[in-house]
Parts: structure tokens; sequence; C-alpha cells
């Protein structure tokens, strides 16, 4: 779900109209993978959270996000329907297993700054990789984590098999976003590539960036249902009922118009910079990780 314009916009044929071939390759392993196949040279651009191109930027590499698909991250903190009746507070998790995609990950850096905002460290929990989808919800169910990082539609298949189970904190509206980081915007999901890369080939980057855009501006003005109906059927699983739900839980996470806002990098580093120290000592200016000039551009 929180990749979804990028494939979305092959199947509307965006790419293809903006005159650019693009060969979608979804790496096993999510974005740390992602982010070793560009700089190992194996792809051009990726489909990834915002604040890998901080994280480059803190070891002196330039990357740079170029067209903004999620301007919420989608995630959220629940508790596993077993420990419902005990954790019911961020507080309460000091001294649980709580599951994240991958050890530091965006889900990982999220739990992370939750636990400092709290008055909790990193250390007073244990976090394990749970992977996503259906790996992540069966972990949830049989009890093997007390608590996870998740996104849609696992959250919403999860909640729907328990209804009691509990949310601590939600990253997928403005209501949250608001609430958790003290921001009106919290880039996840970007197009972003190597700033030598962008550089040498800004004309294919414009061309990525206005099919991104042209995507989320058609997101807008149709349902989830219609959206889903264009998804590949492999997206949507055998529960195409319960692929709606979930879009339509998770559509105010999508940008309008691909556009970042200054506020929303700096709200990323904030977070950032109380998990890794890299980032803490480093000077970074976010200015740098990001440009909307080719999503601007007509």
């Amino acid at each position: 779900m929180i990749y979804l314009p990028a494939t979305l916009a092959q199947q509307l044929g965006f790419y293809e109209a903006e005159g650019v071939r693009v060969d979608l390759e979804n790496l096993a392993g999510g974005g740390a993978k992602a982010l070793q196949a560009l700089l190992g040279g194996s792809a051009e651009v990726v489909c990834g959270f915002y604040d890998h191109t901080l994280q480059m930027a803190a070891e002196g590499r330039r990357l740079k996000a170029f067209a903004l698909m999620l301007h919420y991250p989608g995630m959220a903190v629940v508790v596993s329907p077993q420990k419902s009746g005990v954790i019911r507070r961020i507080e309460d998790l000091k001294g649980a297993i709580v599951g994240v995609t991958s050890p530091g990950s965006s889900t990982h850096m999220l739990i992370n700054y939750l636990l400092v905002a709290h008055g909790l460290t990193p250390g007073d929990i244990s976090a394990t990789g749970i992977g996503a989808g259906s790996s992540a919800a069966a972990a949830l169910e049989r009890g093997k984590v007390d608590s996870a990082v998740v996104t849609d539609p696992t959250l919403t298949q999860v909640r729907n098999r328990h209804p009691e189970m509990r949310i601590l904190a939600d990253t997928r509206n403005a209501l949250g976003v608001k609430e958790i980081f003290g921001s009106e915007t919290y880039p996840g999901s970007v197009l972003y590539s190597t700033a030598e890369w962008i550089e040498r080939n800004p004309d294919t980057a414009s061309r990525l960036a206005r099919a991104i855009r042209r995507t989320l501006e058609w997101m807008q003005q149709r349902s989830p249902e219609q959206i889903a109906e264009k998804m590949p059927a492999a997206y949507r699983g055998e529960d195409t009922a319960l692929y709606v739900e979930s879009l339509r839980n998770s559509m105010p996470m999508f940008s309008p118009d691909g556009v970042m806002r200054a506020e929303g990098a700096e709200a990323v580093k904030k977070v950032l910079s109380l998990s890794l120290e890299k980032i803490r000592s480093a000077n970074i200016d976010t200015a740098q990780t990001f440009t909307n000039e080719f999503v601007n551009r007509r």
C-alpha cells in the first residue's frame, strides 16, 4: 500500500505516456535492499522512504528525493490481541518484544522515536524483524511479538479479525501525524536517486516525477474501488473487499501533488536523530536531500 503509486502509474500507462520505460523490481528485504541496489548500480531509482536520503547524507553520500508519494508515513504501532489488556500506552512497552519490518528500517526508527518521546529508551524493548504482510500478521496473532509497527493492508486485516486490537500510534492521517511529530506533514515513500544520476538525467527524472504526480492526481478523483480495480490481481490478493477497505483507510496518507515540504523533511531529521548518532552528529542540510523541480514541471 505504501508504494502503491509506483505500480499504479505503470498500470495506468503514465510512464509510457511520459516516454520512459520503467522496469519495476520488487526486492525482498524492503527499503534497505532497494537502497543497496541503488548504491550497487543495479537500480537507477528507488521507490523507498525519504529517511534513507538523510541516513546517507550523514555518511557523505548525496541522495535526493524528487517525487513524494506519501505525505504521511502510513505506519501504526499496534498491540498483539493477547496483550491488549496489558499494553495500553507506549509507556507499557517497557520490556516488550516489538516487531518491525527489519532492524534499522523506518518502522524501527518510528518505534525508537516514540519510546524516547514517552520517557523510555530504545533499549527498553526487544525489537525483532517480522517482515510485512502475512508474516507480520502471523507474528501478531500468534503472540510471537507483544506489539508491532505495521502498515495496511496488514493493519486492517488483523483488526477485522481482532476488533479489540489496540492501536497505540497511527500515522496514516493528519491528526496522528500532528500528534506524534508536531508537523503537518511527514514524508514517507518517495522516488529518490543519487544526486549524480539526477544531474545526468534531468529529463528522465522529470518524466518519472510527472508520471507519479499524474497518478496521485488521478487517485484523488477516484474511489478506492476504482483504484483497486486498476491494481494487479496479485496485489489485491484473494480478498478484494479487504484490499478496498485497507485502501479507504489509507487514502489520506497519499500526497495530492507529489510536492515535498521543508517542514516534513525537518520532522524526519528530528525523528532519526533520536535513534542514530550519525544523524545527531552530522550537519545535514535537508534542503539538499529533496527537490520539487521535476514534479512541478508541466
